[in-house]
């Protein structure tokens, strides 16, 4: 891994605030991702599971972690299984986990090669009445690929029918969404990689270059400050490609006159940042670019102060709707009849902004996290307003990733990152 080694302190903590939440005389399992073939003998680069990574640390394929707090054997309440190595594998494949660094990374005692998992499974499932499925649950997902988790439930079911099933993801939800102090210096500094990645292409973009040419930009500065790279598929629109939300072509050239929109950012140690910016490509805002940008600055600014404990997802989108339905009006874009006559169901203003402002972010890009009960401190959130004109040729979103804090205004990760339009074009003319 490009990353330092996490401190496993982190890891007993989430552990410990999983099995708080489990019933009595329960078993959780977590199983690590595939490794998914592309054809002939390539396969996609690996990408842990979050959940076990989050939970064990441990990044690496073919491993299970097994939770039992009520285990009548000590060593056996936390258990983590790991694929075993040898000389062979270290020469073709590079160094795996030992027993002894998986307990390192992890901090759990009692690590057992794969091969073992069936036989202590069953042993502890003797002792065991409820069996804690790991299900995705988020309100994003669309996965139609069976996983690794999705084979071990099938399993179970057939082979322990007299037990008890419960979700793990209800207590995931809860627990990941407030992040300890640790995971907080892991977004940092993947946002800190974000900026480096940022500042240097704001000396970089000119008319005639690029979209895929920027994108290189980022990789390479994202990459040589031990991230991975993108957090996610990076968008690098230009022009009207500004306007297709989820644009992945990045193929296009930038033109004079035309804006250039980037959501793009980097990963570190798995946890991610999400920025988005955008900027002019000769390096000067023509007058009603930077109206329109200052009007979703100003949403983005005003949304970021709505963001503390007791706040409900719900309500808030609904108000950050009546902030860019007021700077729509002041645009010229909408009129006081577009409002008067709106459909509830999709506002006036969801012709020139039509995604939502905000989600949970962490170890994944949407991250789990609750969104129907209260808002709570240390939750991490983008704030990603946008305004959408194609008429115009223009399509402008600015977003930062922000924590709640207990009091007062919520702690922008991306505060070093530049946003005014004034410091964009003295940056990009310097």
């Amino acid at each position: 891994m490009k990353y330092e080694q996490i401190p496993n302190s982190l890891f007993i903590k989430n552990r410990q605030k999983f099995m708080d939440s489990m019933r009595p005389k329960s078993i959780a399992v977590f199983n690590s991702n595939d490794i998914y073939p592309i054809g002939a003998d390539s396969v996609l680069p690996f990408e842990q599971h979050r959940d076990i990574f989050y939970l064990s640390g441990a990044d690496q394929e073919e491993t299970i972690l097994l939770l039992f707090p009520d285990a009548m054997d000590k060593k056996h309440r936390e258990i983590l299984f790991v694929r075993e190595t040898n000389d062979h594998i270290a020469v073709w494949e590079g160094a795996k986990l030992t027993k002894e660094k998986a307990t390192e990374v992890s901090g759990i005692q009692t690590i057992y090669w794969l091969k073992e998992f069936d036989k202590i499974f069953f042993d502890l499932m003797t002792e065991a009445d409820t069996i804690y499925f790991n299900t995705n649950e988020h309100y994003r997902q669309a996965v139609e690929t069976q996983t690794r988790e999705d084979r071990f439930i099938q399993k179970c079911k057939q082979e322990y029918p007299a037990h008890q099933m419960a979700k793990s993801n209800p207590i995931l939800q809860e627990i990941r969404g407030i992040k300890e102090p640790e995971e907080l210096e892991l977004m940092q500094m993947a946002c800190n990689i974000t900026e480096k990645g940022f500042r240097r292409l704001l000396g970089f973009v000119k008319p005639g270059v690029m979209e895929y040419e920027v994108e290189a930009e980022l990789l390479h500065e994202f990459i040589r400050n031990r991230s991975k790279g993108f957090a996610y598929p990076p968008i690098i629109a230009s022009g009207n490609n500004a306007n297709v939300l989820h644009y992945l072509e990045n193929n296009k050239p930038c033109k004079d006159g035309d804006m250039l929109l980037m959501d793009v950012a980097a990963e570190y140690a798995n946890y991610s940042s999400d920025l988005t910016r955008t900027i002019p490509v000769n390096g000067r805002f023509t007058k009603r670019q930077k109206e329109v940008y200052n009007a979703v600055l100003r949403v983005k600014d005003e949304a970021t102060k709505l963001l503390v404990p007791g706040t409900l997802w719900s309500e808030y989108h609904k108000e950050c709707g009546k902030l860019m339905t007021s700077e729509l009006l002041g645009l010229g874009l909408l009129d006081k009849a577009d409002v008067q006559n709106e459909n509830p169901e999709w506002p006036a203003y969801k012709k020139y902004f039509m995604h939502g402002t905000s989600h949970h972010i962490g170890l994944n890009t949407h991250d789990y996290g609750a969104l129907k009960t209260p808002m709570k401190a240390n939750m991490v959130f983008t704030v990603e307003p946008g305004i959408y004109i194609p008429a115009e040729n223009m399509g402008i979103r600015l977003e930062d990733d922000v924590v709640i804090q207990e009091n007062g205004a919520p702690f922008n990760l991306m505060r070093n990152i530049p946003i005014e339009a004034d410091e964009i074009e003295e940056l990009m003319n310097a």
